[in-house]
């Protein structure tokens, strides 16, 4: 029963990472249609085609491997005289189809993360409700503290909490919190280290979402619970919109942690990492319920759709936030660059890409040998 139920898991993964790709190019296909842009085809994953069929002026093509897809425009990497193509239309229409992809992952990440908080009891937040027995950190915070930042990254959610205190490097915070509607400054805060594994229950809160312990000896552990919030529709739409911005906020900071030097390149995962992740996080929810490892996936995948949306903007040649760039510059200049010249940017850009990707991707490897 246990390894049906495991094939039907990696089914939903590959349905649901299919969803995130068609998602995404779905958002260039409509508004490429809707500003008028003659769409040549428009593909689900790569290679030999499986299946196509052609409406109107566009082919339709489901291909073998389900590692990505595409929407091809008309005149969207070379000159044309037709007066639909992508590169005769107006910047700000070219601006909307560019970012569109992008968008849509974000609203996809939106929908999943509505999807995994639906079934909770209560949703955990930021203020608190009572310490451990051990704790070290009462010293400074009260029962009843908001929690507004840690380190300075600002606390809206507990995805916020978790992420400010899973990525310090020591045990030592600077908390801000609101008490009796004053905001305090607390530096050199503490919390307990780990004597063993603790999987109990938080009063006021919800395990999956909140739990700190390690089984790690020595490590930190959040030593406080914090107050749970009704789920109700009002709470439900607050938490999903905060938690989605917490999660294209944890995105950002993580990329620039990696610039930084914060994370190391080893916290990097690819498209090999994020397979094992997903397959991990199934298995550790069918130890418990079939449905529990059907929400650990679509928490992991909502994850992924976030990432691949705010990634997609960075500014680089070959994602869309590079285009974007070019068409900024044609805007200011009023008139667009050669396109030659950016067809030569966005082709280095894809190499040093693609050379990215397959370091990362041998990175995953060794990894899961080790």
């Amino acid at each position: 029963m246990i390894h049906i139920e495991g094939v039907l898991l990696v089914i939903i993964g590959i349905l649901l990472f299919e969803l995130i790709i068609f998602i995404h190019e779905f958002g260039h296909f409509f508004t490429a249609k809707l500003c008028g842009v003659k769409v040549n085809e428009f593909a689900l994953g790569m290679g030999p085609k499986l299946i196509k069929f052609k409406k109107g002026e566009t082919l339709y093509s489901l291909r073998l491997f389900p590692i990505g897809g595409f929407c091809a425009m008309e005149g969207e990497d070379a000159e044309s005289e037709d007066n639909r193509a992508f590169g005769n239309k107006s910047v700000w229409k070219r601006m909307i189809i560019v970012v569109a992809g992008a968008v849509m992952n974000i609203l996809l990440g939106f929908v999943l993360m509505m999807i995994t908080l639906i079934p909770a009891e209560q949703f955990a937040s930021n203020k608190i409700a009572k310490f451990d027995k051990e704790s070290v950190s009462s010293e400074y915070l009260k029962v009843g503290d908001e929690i507004k930042s840690i380190n300075g990254y600002d606390i809206y959610t507990s995805m916020d909490l978790q992420f400010a205190l899973a990525t310090a490097k020591s045990n030592d915070f600077k908390f801000e919190v609101i008490r009796d509607g004053e905001k305090l400054t607390f530096d050199h805060v503490k919390l307990a280290e780990n004597k063993k594994t603790s999987d109990e229950k938080k009063d006021g809160t919800d395990t999956k979402e909140t739990s700190e312990s390690s089984d790690e000896e020595g490590t930190m552990r959040r030593d406080f619970w914090v107050e749970g919030i009704e789920n109700n529709f009002g709470t439900l739409m607050q938490q999903t919109f905060l938690q989605t911005g917490s999660t294209v906020r944890m995105v950002w900071a993580s990329l620039i942690g990696l610039v930084t030097g914060q994370f190391g390149f080893n916290d990097v995962a690819g498209p090999i990492g994020m397979t094992s992740a997903v397959s991990q996080a199934a298995s550790s929810g069918l130890e418990r319920s079939f449905g529990d490892a059907l929400s650990n996936i679509v928490f992991i995948m909502m994850m992924i759709t976030v990432n691949l949306g705010v990634v997609n903007l960075l500014p680089l040649p070959a994602l869309d936030g590079g285009r974007l760039i070019f068409l900024i510059i044609e805007a200011i200049r009023r008139k667009p660059v050669k396109p030659e010249h950016e067809g030569w940017v966005h082709a280095i850009g894809l190499v040093l890409l693609l050379i990215f990707m397959a370091v990362i991707s041998i990175n995953d490897i060794i990894r899961l040998f080790r």
